[in-house]
């Protein structure tokens, strides 16, 4: 199946749905930029009041940007990507707070 912005999104909302964040204070959110040949575009993921929402949109007031291409964002959703070596090998750029956005990658894993 070929990958499209909408699947990238879709699989992130499958990814999240079901995750426990009860655990986080606040309103956490993110922004990601899917960049690459054959896919690009932006939505956020947003944990708040222990949901987790996940919109084709930007957000302004985040805690983090994070940009990569489509195929390295479906590897770290499916755990196939470590976020820490992605991040120091820079397939994944991090613009705001990396430690809140490696929170919110844990989640997934």
């Amino acid at each position: 199946m070929a990958m499209t912005y909408e699947s990238i999104v879709e699989a992130a909302r499958d990814k999240f749905c079901g995750v426990d964040v009860s655990s986080v204070e606040g309103t956490k959110a993110f922004q990601i930029n899917i960049e690459g040949k054959a896919v690009n575009g932006i939505f956020y993921i947003e944990i708040k009041d222990g949901k987790v929402n996940v919109e084709p949109y930007e957000y302004y007031d985040r805690n983090a940007i994070l940009t990569m291409n489509g195929t390295n964002f479906i590897k770290l959703i499916n755990g196939k990507l470590d976020p820490v070596v992605a991040f120091t090998m820079g397939k994944i750029k991090v613009d705001g707070d990396v430690n809140a956005a490696l929170e919110m990658i844990k989640f997934i894993k």
